[in-house]
């Protein structure tokens, strides 16, 4: 049956199914190995580390004190999201994560536009993570050994200075390109063995998390909350205005929820174990963020945050006046880093696994190792991407973008759960379902999305709508012709 243009744009991949590989891709199934514990810490891992480590640098000098409102609301957000994202896992337990969601939604031009959105969220979320990884490392080797990377060696090429963009020819940032190819050479090991070390090292970074707060504690002073909201309207910043941006800047953090969504096909129980595993994941992220955020404005004031490298560490060191502290935490902060890089390359792996399984993107990424049950090349692609960003960009270029697809893969996952329930009415199966019926909380969802949204930079607006426009015609000029709803369709 030929379809017209528009039934191929909105058909749909129906909640549930799975589609045969073609002839010729034997061994491209993944295996289902993991449980609800280790799925639990990828969530965390993928979250916990990065909005406290780093961002709180560029989140502080925009809301003052009052970024604890910033990480609040941005919790409260995901929170909404969160139920969305709980109940239809149950329905879809697939990979792909809010790509499959809105795929047996809302169609296929609208799933491959949001692949689009989570390609660029994970990809450069992993590039800034392993950014940052640099600074912690630098500080822990300081404080251990004395000795400093050279700055050639672990500053990019291209820099946001004052002028605008800058390039400084022969700097090259070596440690984060380094950080992704120990993650590349993990995740080809395969998935079981990934997860596993992430949970450990997730455990080593609640402790050092811990540590801090209890240190921090020691040397709070209620002074540093006053005046709360920014009052520096230079950058127009001032009162909710900086809270708000604030909170755009540090909501990619909330990715790890999504990643969750991503591991459905390699879960044991995913029904069960993939809603459970988001909401856990979700308090435990929630409790962490407030802890360090109240503990870090109460031992430092608000205006020594701008441009500080490593800044937790360097208040360790404030606070006590000693090395050791902050040694520690620069050790936890590396470990930190290291597992939400990990994290962050899984989940762009697996989202780009899904949409080949689908025809949408050439086969190469379907390919998995039958001796490691891992995408291969799929790894190697991404890895290598994500490296060449990470040790040529400055991360000032890269948080916000990836807000920006982090809450619009939240829209559409919030946009999903209403028209899911429409469609398969009377044969919805039991199970864990969005409180308050299908509308009320996937509306304050989309509504808090968009508040977010609206006060991220212009910058971050044009870059998204040309990414957009590359989506578009990649999809029309490759996907549309080669998506496996076609054959079915025939």
């Amino acid at each position: 049956m030929n379809q017209t243009l528009g039934q191929k744009l909105f058909r749909i991949k129906p909640a549930g199914s799975t589609t045969n590989p073609p002839p010729g891709h034997a061994g491209t199934g993944l295996a289902r190995t993991m449980g609800l514990f280790p799925l639990t810490m990828i969530g965390v891992g993928a979250t916990i580390g990065t909005g406290i480590f780093f961002t709180m640098v560029e989140a502080v000098p925009k809301a003052g004190p009052s970024v604890v409102l910033s990480f609040l609301l941005a919790a409260l957000t995901a929170g909404l999201t969160a139920l969305c994202y709980a109940e239809l896992s149950f329905r879809i337990p697939a990979s792909g994560s809010s790509y499959s969601f809105a795929y047996a939604t809302v169609g296929e031009f609208a799933a491959f536009i949001m692949a689009a959105c989570l390609l660029l969220e994970y990809g450069l979320a992993a590039s800034a993570t392993a950014i940052g990884w640099s600074a912690y490392l630098n500080n822990f080797l300081t404080n251990a050994v004395g000795w400093q990377i050279p700055e050639m060696l672990r500053t990019p090429m291209i820099v946001s200075g004052e002028h605008g963009m800058e390039i400084r020819a022969g700097h090259i940032n070596l440690p984060p390109i380094f950080l992704v190819i120990m993650c590349c050479v993990m995740l080809i090991r395969g998935t079981k063995e990934s997860a596993t070390t992430n949970a450990i090292m997730v455990l080593v970074k609640l402790a050092i998390l811990v540590f801090f707060v209890v240190i921090a504690f020691s040397g709070f002073d209620i002074n540093n909350f006053t005046p709360f909201f920014n009052t520096d309207n230079s950058k127009g910043f001032a009162g909710m205005t900086g809270v708000t941006a604030a909170a755009g800047t540090v909501f990619f953090s909330f990715i790890g929820l999504d990643t969750v969504a991503t591991a459905g096909e390699e879960v044991r129980n995913p029904t069960r174990n993939v809603p459970i595993g988001i909401l856990a994941a979700l308090v435990i992220v929630t409790v962490f963020y407030m802890l360090v955020a109240v503990a870090a404005l109460g031992a430092q004031p608000a205006r020594m945050f701008e441009g500080q490298e490593a800044g937790l560490a360097v208040i360790l060191q404030n606070v006590t006046g000693k090395a050791w502290p902050a040694l520690v935490l620069s050790a936890g902060a590396v470990i930190s880093v290291f597992s939400v890089t990990l994290v962050t390359i899984y989940g762009q792996t697996r989202i780009l696994y899904a949409i080949s399984k689908d025809g949408l993107i050439p086969p190469t990424f379907q390919k998995v190792s039958p001796r490691t049950q891992s995408p291969v090349s799929n790894t190697l692609i991404v890895c290598l991407v994500v490296g060449l960003v990470a040790g040529f960009v400055d991360s000032t270029y890269l948080w916000d973008m990836v807000s920006m697809g982090t809450l619009t893969a939240f829209i559409v996952v919030s946009v999903a759960v209403p028209v899911m329930r429409k469609k398969m009415g009377e044969s919805l199966v039991k199970g864990f379902r969005v409180p308050f019926g299908p509308y009320v909380v996937p509306g304050l969802s989309i509504c808090a999305c968009l508040y977010i949204m609206k006060d991220l930079s212009k910058t971050t607006f044009t870059v998204f709508a040309i990414w957009m426009c590359v989506a578009v015609l990649t999809y029309f000029g490759y996907s549309i012709r080669h998506s496996r709803l076609n054959s079915s369709a025939a």
